[in-house]
């Protein structure tokens, strides 16, 4: 997703964040809506739980409203935004570790909104994510990325659903460039394994 805002098309994340500080009200509800689909569709997927995931969010736009006057405008804002969403998320799936999952076909967002998790997952992701046809195997997707213990999970997910380079990557989860390509090539290698497990037992198509 650009960091351009349809109010400001020419408007960096910093700049809106800035005009926020300087008290433009609007300014900080256009950076929600800049991020409502992006982020929360990493929530959705990162965590498997869409009220869950809605908290999240909300936490986490919370957190920056409050430490806004901390950030250090020398840095860009996305990877800060979503290393606080990441790490808010790890805390609220301790705390709610028994709460069931919901489908990734489940609706998100408004009741005007029918779209589901399937469809915030871009076209080009490689196979074989590039696999989900239909419900069982979206649904046996899930729940693959779902058995990838967290440090994999959010590297799968940040870099090939929401197509975040690997230095933004690194910023968010606070570690060498080198960490983030080696804990990737683990995840693809892990959820590669599973997969073929998956299809071995039950011939999803």
């Amino acid at each position: 997703m650009s960091e351009a805002s349809a109010d400001n098309p020419d408007l960096s994340d910093n700049g809106l964040l800035q005009r926020h500080l300087d008290g433009e009200e609007s300014a900080f509800a256009q950076l929600v809506e800049r991020y409502q689909r992006e982020l929360f569709s990493f929530l959705a997927r990162f965590t498997g739980d869409a009220a869950l995931a809605d908290d999240v969010f909300q936490e986490t736009f919370l957190q920056l409203y409050v430490s806004a006057e901390k950030f250090d405008m020398s840095r860009r804002l996305k990877p800060w935004l979503f290393a606080i969403a990441a790490n808010k998320a790890r805390d609220a799936m301790r705390k709610r570790s028994r709460r069931r999952a919901v489908p990734l076909d489940a609706s998100v967002g408004s009741d005007d909104d029918d779209a589901s998790y399937a469809d915030l997952m871009p076209a080009d992701i490689p196979a074989p994510l590039e696999t989900l046809t239909n419900l069982e195997t979206r649904q046996a997707v899930q729940s693959i990325v779902a058995q990838l213990p967290e440090g994999l999970r959010v590297v799968l997910v940040l870099c090939y659903f929401n197509s975040m380079a690997y230095k933004d990557i690194a910023e968010v989860i606070q570690a060498p460039l080198g960490t983030v390509k080696s804990r990737l090539h683990t995840a693809v290698r892990t959820f590669a394994e599973k997969w073929k497990r998956a299809v071995g037992q039950s011939g999803y198509d």
